[in-house]
């Protein structure tokens, strides 16, 4: 039970139970500063919004590493990149202050000071939502009754125009890289991440089937390759252009079922940086795309398949994003084109049904009369 006792000239301690079932208690020098304290904090536990004053007294840091330990459904590289924002972004400038003394009005200002700092939108960005997502959780811990960082104003991020290359220049530019041809192809027309291209084996590669399953990935964490399952932990099933079957065919003819279809030259995984270092880069300058990105072939992909009629399922599911909205928020605007021969389809059968239907109306001046009223009439 909440209550107020004097404890000696003006002295009075407030005393409640929390929402975890222990006693708290706090001493004021007045009994109204003490009854109102209390009313304040009754009032908290009634909307469930009431924190444990020795858990929001925890800073920023030590909360860091504590909720940085609990991202144990997160992939290494994901890690990796939150530890680089927190030591290079985050930390710096919270690291030492208690949770519950962030204000909005701090955090817009760091906000305010990274981008003057020439930190790129996309970087500022990402550092606020790892904030973001950090005082979140402390909310739900009860750390924190609210998220000092919501709604704060951030940089928009540039526009950027998406390179999606034409069927010519994809050969073009697999023709460039010589050896790593059928890579290429791969990637333009399959659609697979770097990670699940350097990634896949033998084993993976059904040619009958004109198949390749996509169940596995590398990225480089600190340098190091380290495998793992896909973007979206889900494995998928990838067609193959049958074009694609006898390129394919002579890359895994003689190797093992766990060998690399696209290994590096000595062997082991082919890395991102040596593959463009190699080929890639010198490829698509000679063709005219200077500082085209081997991702760009995934839009690339995506590009050509719906030029093809493929769906935003077929697309969705070819790519392996988690959802159909995903897709449609990426790659909506290449249907707009489709739309545009779905109504000249529509054009032409509408037409169509109009000729036929005009054809079938008797000619003006004609009277038709019912085959049973003729014969009545002729037997008259």
């Amino acid at each position: 039970m909440a209550h107020v006792e004097k404890r000696g000239p003006r002295k009075y301690r407030a005393r409640y139970r929390g929402a975890d079932g222990q006693e708290r208690s706090q001493t004021f020098d007045t009994e109204r500063a003490a009854k109102q304290w209390l009313a304040t904090v009754t009032t908290s536990q009634l909307r469930g919004e009431w924190v444990d004053p020795s858990r929001s007294r925890q800073t920023v840091g030590a909360w860091a590493d504590e909720w940085l330990a609990g991202r144990v459904h997160l992939k290494p590289k994901t890690v990796a990149g939150y530890e680089s924002l927190l030591k290079t972004q985050v930390l710096p400038t919270w690291g030492s202050v208690p949770l519950a003394q962030l204000s909005n009005a701090d955090v817009a200002g760091w906000v305010a000071k990274m981008r003057s700092s020439g930190l790129s939108p996309s970087r500022v960005r990402q550092a606020y939502h790892l904030l973001t997502s950090m005082l979140d959780e402390a909310v739900l811990d009860r750390r924190i009754s609210a998220n000092p960082a919501a709604s704060v104003k951030l940089p928009r991020l540039p526009m950027t125009t998406r390179r999606y290359l034409t069927h010519d220049q994809l050969a073009q530019l697999a023709s460039e890289c010589g050896e790593y041809r059928t890579l290429v192809l791969v990637l333009g027309y399959c659609g697979l991440r770097w990670g699940e291209a350097a990634a896949l084996r033998v084993r993976s590669v059904d040619l009958m089937r004109r198949r390749i399953d996509v169940s596995e990935a590398v990225t480089e964490v600190n340098g190091r390759a380290t495998f793992g399952t896909p973007k979206t932990h889900a494995r998928r099933a990838v067609p193959v252009p049958a074009f694609l079957v006898d390129e394919l065919a002579a890359q895994v003819a003689g190797k093992d079922a766990g060998a690399f279809v696209f290994p590096a030259p000595r062997g082991g995984v082919l890395r991102a940086n040596g593959f463009r270092r190699r080929a890639f880069d010198a490829a698509a300058q000679t063709i005219g795309l200077e500082g085209l990105v081997p991702h760009e072939l995934r839009h690339t992909a995506a590009s050509l398949a719906i030029s093809a009629g493929a769906s935003v399922k077929s697309v969705q599911s070819m790519l392996g994003h988690s959802s159909a909205t995903l897709t449609v928020d990426r790659y909506g605007h290449l249907y707009d084109d489709e739309l545009g021969a779905v109504a000249d389809r529509l054009d032409v059968a509408a037409r169509a049904a109009e000729q036929i239907a005009n054809n079938s109306r008797p000619e003006r001046g004609l009277t038709v009369v019912p085959l049973d009223r003729a014969k009545r009439r002729d037997a008259v």
